[in-house]
């Protein structure tokens, strides 16, 4: 069924009361009453939550990344702060690896991407040179998963 055909309050729910909008779509699926279903909107939102969940991941990896940086490039700086940063955010993948277990697939392709980008923060935080950091990730994916391993 289009957007066209739906009753105007359903079509415009979305837009206007998000919550609304999805307790009505669950109490519709659940019903099996698929006739009045706003089709458009919940392939957009489960599109999205993907996207959001790739997001997380990379955004988790690239903070645990960041972080060994730091602790083997900054050893005089190092704190419980950092380590606790480390222990959670590896926690975080665990937790996604968990509920999704072809997110692995996808750590792997966001590898290299991610760690730069945790170059450029670790950077920033630090004042070191970004050149001073080596261009390919000195940690193996599984150390960095590793929740005993912290560098040198």
């Amino acid at each position: 069924m289009s957007q066209k055909t739906l009753k105007p309050e359903l079509a415009n729910l979305y837009e206007t009361d998000y919550l609304a909008w999805v307790e009505l779509t669950l109490t519709k699926l659940r019903s099996r009453d698929l006739t009045a279903i706003d089709w458009d909107n919940i392939i957009e939102e489960i599109a999205d939550m993907g996207k959001s969940t790739r997001s997380s991941l990379k955004s988790n990896l690239r903070t645990v990344l960041q972080h060994l940086l730091k602790w083997q490039y900054q050893p005089s700086h190092r704190s419980r702060s950092w380590q606790s940063s480390i222990i959670e955010h590896r926690l975080r993948i665990a937790d996604a690896f968990t509920e999704s277990p072809s997110l692995k697939r996808y750590f792997a392709e966001i590898f290299d991407d991610a760690y730069a980008g945790a170059i450029q923060l670790a950077s920033s935080e630090t004042g070191i040179s970004k050149k001073t950091f080596p261009n390919t990730c000195p940690y193996t994916q599984e150390q960095v998963l590793d929740p005993d391993f912290l560098p040198n």
